[in-house]
Protein backbone atom coordinates (compact mmCIF):
# COMPACT_ATOMS: atom_id res chain seq x y z
CA UNK A 1 0.00 0.00 0.00
CA UNK A 2 1.11 3.52 -0.76
CA UNK A 3 1.27 6.15 1.95
CA UNK A 4 1.22 8.92 -0.65
CA UNK A 5 -1.59 11.32 0.03
CA UNK A 6 -3.54 12.71 -2.91
CA UNK A 7 -2.28 16.00 -4.32
CA UNK A 8 -3.65 19.07 -2.57
CA UNK A 9 -6.03 21.38 -4.41
CA UNK A 10 -4.45 24.60 -5.69
CA UNK A 11 -7.61 26.70 -6.01
CA UNK A 12 -10.47 27.19 -3.61
CA UNK A 13 -13.85 27.87 -5.22
CA UNK A 14 -16.01 29.30 -2.47
CA UNK A 15 -19.58 30.54 -2.61
CA UNK A 16 -21.87 32.18 -0.10
CA UNK A 17 -24.71 29.70 -0.60
CA UNK A 18 -25.75 26.76 -2.77
CA UNK A 19 -27.85 29.16 -4.83
CA UNK A 20 -24.56 30.57 -6.18
CA UNK A 21 -23.61 27.19 -7.66
CA UNK A 22 -25.07 27.75 -11.17
CA UNK A 23 -22.77 30.77 -11.54
CA UNK A 24 -19.71 29.26 -9.88
CA UNK A 25 -19.96 26.05 -11.89
CA UNK A 26 -18.41 28.03 -14.79
CA UNK A 27 -15.22 28.45 -12.72
CA UNK A 28 -15.13 24.75 -11.88
CA UNK A 29 -15.54 23.82 -15.55
CA UNK A 30 -12.54 25.94 -16.58
CA UNK A 31 -10.36 24.59 -13.77
CA UNK A 32 -11.30 21.03 -14.72
CA UNK A 33 -10.57 21.79 -18.39
CA UNK A 34 -7.03 22.80 -17.40
CA UNK A 35 -6.65 19.85 -14.99
CA UNK A 36 -6.18 22.22 -12.06
CA UNK A 37 -7.04 20.60 -8.75
CA UNK A 38 -9.60 22.59 -6.81
CA UNK A 39 -11.97 22.32 -3.90
CA UNK A 40 -15.47 23.77 -3.80
CA UNK A 41 -17.26 24.78 -0.64
CA UNK A 42 -20.13 26.88 0.68
CA UNK A 43 -18.92 29.38 3.29
CA UNK A 44 -21.28 32.18 4.28
CA UNK A 45 -19.82 35.48 5.43
CA UNK A 46 -22.97 36.20 7.41
CA UNK A 47 -24.14 32.79 8.62
CA UNK A 48 -20.79 31.08 9.25
CA UNK A 49 -18.29 33.89 9.90
CA UNK A 50 -16.03 31.75 12.11
CA UNK A 51 -15.85 29.10 9.38
CA UNK A 52 -14.96 31.83 6.87
CA UNK A 53 -11.99 33.02 8.95
CA UNK A 54 -10.88 29.42 9.53
CA UNK A 55 -11.07 28.67 5.79
CA UNK A 56 -9.06 31.77 4.86
CA UNK A 57 -6.39 31.46 7.54
CA UNK A 58 -5.78 27.76 6.82
CA UNK A 59 -5.93 28.01 3.01
CA UNK A 60 -2.21 28.59 2.39
CA UNK A 61 -1.19 25.84 4.79
CA UNK A 62 -3.44 23.41 2.92
CA UNK A 63 -1.68 24.22 -0.35
CA UNK A 64 -4.13 26.64 -1.94
CA UNK A 65 -2.57 29.30 -4.19
CA UNK A 66 -5.71 31.23 -5.23
CA UNK A 67 -9.25 31.66 -3.93
CA UNK A 68 -12.23 32.35 -6.20
CA UNK A 69 -15.19 33.62 -4.18
CA UNK A 70 -18.68 34.16 -5.53
CA UNK A 71 -21.49 35.86 -3.67
CA UNK A 72 -24.71 37.71 -4.34
CA UNK A 73 -26.56 40.51 -2.62
CA UNK A 74 -24.45 42.09 0.13
CA UNK A 75 -21.59 39.90 -1.19
CA UNK A 76 -19.15 40.30 1.70
CA UNK A 77 -17.56 36.87 1.19
CA UNK A 78 -14.71 37.86 -1.18
CA UNK A 79 -13.71 40.88 0.90
CA UNK A 80 -13.79 39.02 4.19
CA UNK A 81 -11.69 36.21 2.71
CA UNK A 82 -9.20 38.77 1.37
CA UNK A 83 -9.04 40.41 4.80
CA UNK A 84 -8.15 37.05 6.36
CA UNK A 85 -5.52 35.69 3.93
CA UNK A 86 -2.59 36.89 1.84
CA UNK A 87 -3.55 34.64 -1.07
CA UNK A 88 -4.98 36.28 -4.20
CA UNK A 89 -8.78 36.44 -4.02
CA UNK A 90 -10.87 36.84 -7.16
CA UNK A 91 -14.42 37.99 -6.46
CA UNK A 92 -17.35 36.98 -8.65
CA UNK A 93 -20.56 38.99 -8.26
CA UNK A 94 -23.52 36.63 -8.50
CA UNK A 95 -26.65 38.01 -10.13
CA UNK A 96 -29.23 38.84 -7.48
CA UNK A 97 -32.99 39.19 -7.76
CA UNK A 98 -33.20 42.69 -6.32
CA UNK A 99 -30.66 44.58 -8.42
CA UNK A 100 -29.53 42.05 -11.06
CA UNK A 101 -26.09 41.72 -9.48
CA UNK A 102 -25.22 45.41 -9.36
CA UNK A 103 -25.42 45.27 -5.56
CA UNK A 104 -23.03 42.30 -5.56
CA UNK A 105 -20.62 44.02 -7.95
CA UNK A 106 -20.46 47.21 -5.93
CA UNK A 107 -20.04 45.31 -2.67
CA UNK A 108 -17.09 43.33 -4.04
CA UNK A 109 -15.36 46.07 -6.01
CA UNK A 110 -15.47 48.79 -3.31
CA UNK A 111 -12.80 47.40 -1.00
CA UNK A 112 -10.68 49.67 1.17
CA UNK A 113 -7.05 50.20 0.20
CA UNK A 114 -4.88 47.38 1.49
CA UNK A 115 -7.53 44.64 1.14
CA UNK A 116 -7.41 43.75 -2.55
CA UNK A 117 -10.05 41.67 -4.30
CA UNK A 118 -9.71 41.17 -8.05
CA UNK A 119 -13.31 41.77 -9.12
CA UNK A 120 -14.75 40.15 -12.23
CA UNK A 121 -17.93 40.58 -14.26
CA UNK A 122 -21.35 39.68 -12.90
CA UNK A 123 -22.40 36.08 -13.45
CA UNK A 124 -20.98 33.04 -15.21
CA UNK A 125 -18.64 35.01 -17.48
CA UNK A 126 -17.07 36.51 -14.35
CA UNK A 127 -16.68 33.04 -12.83
CA UNK A 128 -15.08 31.74 -16.04
CA UNK A 129 -12.65 34.67 -16.15
CA UNK A 130 -11.82 34.28 -12.45
CA UNK A 131 -10.81 30.69 -13.16
CA UNK A 132 -8.76 31.77 -16.18
CA UNK A 133 -6.98 34.33 -13.99
CA UNK A 134 -6.29 31.61 -11.43
CA UNK A 135 -4.83 29.46 -14.21
CA UNK A 136 -2.63 32.39 -15.29
CA UNK A 137 -1.35 32.83 -11.73
CA UNK A 138 -0.55 29.12 -11.47
CA UNK A 139 1.03 29.09 -14.94
CA UNK A 140 3.67 31.57 -13.74
CA UNK A 141 5.41 28.64 -12.04
CA UNK A 142 4.11 25.71 -14.14
CA UNK A 143 5.35 25.47 -17.73
CA UNK A 144 2.95 22.64 -18.56
CA UNK A 145 0.00 24.75 -17.49
CA UNK A 146 1.43 27.74 -19.39
CA UNK A 147 1.50 25.59 -22.54
CA UNK A 148 -2.14 24.55 -22.02
CA UNK A 149 -3.07 28.20 -21.58
CA UNK A 150 -1.28 29.14 -24.81
CA UNK A 151 -3.20 26.36 -26.58
CA UNK A 152 -6.48 27.65 -25.16
CA UNK A 153 -5.76 31.14 -26.48
CA UNK A 154 -4.71 29.80 -29.88
CA UNK A 155 -7.97 27.84 -30.13
CA UNK A 156 -10.01 30.95 -29.27
CA UNK A 157 -8.16 32.94 -31.93
CA UNK A 158 -8.67 30.22 -34.54
CA UNK A 159 -12.39 30.07 -33.79
CA UNK A 160 -12.83 33.80 -34.32
CA UNK A 161 -10.56 33.86 -37.37
CA UNK A 162 -12.48 31.03 -39.03
CA UNK A 163 -15.77 32.90 -38.74
CA UNK A 164 -14.65 36.51 -39.23
CA UNK A 165 -15.87 37.01 -42.79
CA UNK A 166 -19.61 37.55 -42.99
CA UNK A 167 -21.55 36.63 -46.11
CA UNK A 168 -24.65 38.27 -47.55
CA UNK A 169 -26.66 35.40 -46.03
CA UNK A 170 -25.23 36.29 -42.60
CA UNK A 171 -26.04 39.97 -43.01
CA UNK A 172 -29.35 39.60 -44.84
CA UNK A 173 -31.03 36.29 -43.99
CA UNK A 174 -33.78 35.36 -46.40
CA UNK A 175 -37.13 36.62 -45.16
CA UNK A 176 -39.55 33.90 -44.33
CA UNK A 177 -42.71 33.68 -46.32
CA UNK A 178 -46.10 33.65 -44.58
CA UNK A 179 -46.56 30.28 -46.28
CA UNK A 180 -43.59 28.91 -44.28
CA UNK A 181 -45.57 29.21 -41.07
CA UNK A 182 -48.35 26.85 -42.20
Amino acid sequence: MSDASPPAPLVGVVMGSRSDLPTMRAAAEILRQFDVLFEAEVVSAHRTPDRLVEYATEARGRGLKVIIAGAGGAAHLPGMLAASTTLPVFGVPVQSRALSGLDSLLSIVQMPGGVPVGTLAIGASGAKNAALLAVRVLALSDEGLAAKLAGYHAKQTATVTATRVLTDDDLFPPASSPLDHG
